[in-house]
């Protein structure tokens, strides 16, 4: 009986301790923001734009293989403020409902705001809050207002947040021109001494007002879209450039960020006759002090498929496919040679040089950390090599063109 009495008075004072469900939020009462838009009035003050998922709509646009529903999958509220705590709560004023800041994966930054102020000031007010992810995503408008792009109606991802993420994604994976980049990889560059940052453009195209309508979702070729555009380079939290096609894909190589991409060689006079596929790639960045003076090594390693040949080419001998190899190393070179000089040219160490011979030779570094990207990053030199392999010629080795200018005879 004892034991029975002390058991049961045990389970009561537990009970005392049981948290039950004081923090509990009810769906019905939150307002679940899919995306941040951050742009500057001409009064400099802070405009704060704000995607909301409604739920009913998003399902009933989804079944039915896209029958759709009449009403937008989104709702658009927006305010202005001092900071963004302020236009945050400013905001909830036209909202019947909490705003839930937990599920945002992405932040838009408005290319006047990057140029003016930076990111510095922002992401502060982004990481100190608790409900806030500092994964979420971020990407500046390029050549436009953060506002025009979070206000944009997208086909296919009815959410427009899920669709720059996928975008992204996918460009980064096939392509290569840009960078997937998260609030704690900007906070982690500009922190870090001796490096720059970059974060992926993206740019409405088409009228931001038809962007905003459902008839632009009722047409087979949408007249305003939302498309992937250049790297933003970002000196101590500010915009300084964009980068597009050959610096732009050369900066991700030697950030080691590249998963696929294309290549194009001349071969027998014809220009880009063949294409070469990259399936996986290495490189690496290593630093050395010669005569005082900081040297960089960079060496990508690259192996890749023939994708695509417009001329006849014999790929079964052994001195061809060495010979496209060089071809194709070369070609690689040159986009990383270009990136080097266009980062040089703006003074913005955005390839990680001066983090590596931080880690390397942090003594040394140490005394070129001040003027690191005013001073010794321009003229800083950096030895490039590539190595290029093929691997695959896809589905056939002899070449079709080759086939038939032979039945030519």
């Amino acid at each position: 009986m004892k034991r029975k009495g002390v058991f049961l008075l045990l389970i009561l004072t537990m009970t005392l301790f049981l948290t039950s469900c004081w923090s509990k939020k009810e769906l019905t009462d939150l307002a679940i923001v899919a995306a941040m838009g951050l742009d500057k009035t001409k009064y400099g003050r802070y405009h704060i734009t704000l995607q909301i998922i409604n739920p009913g709509n998003v399902a009933g646009g989804m079944q039915g293989g896209g029958g759709g529903t009449q009403s937008p999958p989104i709702t658009i509220y927006s305010a202005s403020g001092n900071n963004i705590v302020e236009a945050s709560r400013r905001a909830s004023s036209r909202i019947s409902r909490r705003l839930y800041y937990a599920h945002t994966n992405l932040v838009v930054v408005g290319e006047k705001l990057a140029k003016e102020e930076g990111l510095d000031t922002l992401i502060d007010g982004l990481d100190r809050d608790p409900e806030f992810r500092n994964t979420s995503t971020i990407v500046i408008a390029n050549h436009s207002t953060a506002a025009d792009l979070v206000k944009t109606l997208t086909p296919v991802d009815k959410i427009p947040a899920n669709k720059i993420l996928k975008t992204l994604e996918f460009t980064q994976r096939k392509w290569g021109e840009n960078v997937k980049t998260s609030l704690q990889d900007v906070m982690t560059s500009i922190e870090s001494p001796g490096k720059g940052t970059v974060v992926s453009g993206f740019r409405l195209v088409g009228n931001p007002q038809q962007a905003q309508k459902l008839d632009n979702l009722q047409e087979s070729a949408p007249a305003a879209t939302l498309r992937a555009s250049g790297i933003a380079v970002l000196k101590q939290g500010k915009l300084v450039d964009w980068l597009y096609g050959k610096p732009a894909r050369g900066t991700v190589w030697i950030l080691d960020k590249i998963q696929g991409t294309d290549i194009n060689i001349d071969w027998a006079g014809k220009k880009d006759a063949i294409a070469y596929q990259t399936v996986r790639q290495k490189t690496s960045v290593s630093a050395q002090v010669k005569n005082g003076k900081p040297h960089i090594s960079v060496h990508t390693r690259v192996e890749g498929d023939i994708g695509d040949m417009e001329v006849p080419v014999d790929i079964t001998n052994p001195k061809v496919i060495t010979e496209i190899e060089q071809f194709v190393s070369k070609e690689i070179k040159k986009e990383l040679v270009t990136a080097v000089e266009r980062a040089q040219k703006n003074k913005t160490d955005i390839l990680g040089f001066g983090e590596v011979i931080h880690r390397s030779r942090p003594k040394q570094f140490k005394r070129l950390k001040q003027e690191w990207n005013d001073v010794y990053f321009p003229k800083l030199n950096v030895d490039i090599t590539v190595e290029a392999y093929v691997r695959r010629a896809g589905l056939r080795n002899k070449s079709f063109l080759s086939g038939l200018k032979e039945n030519q005879k």
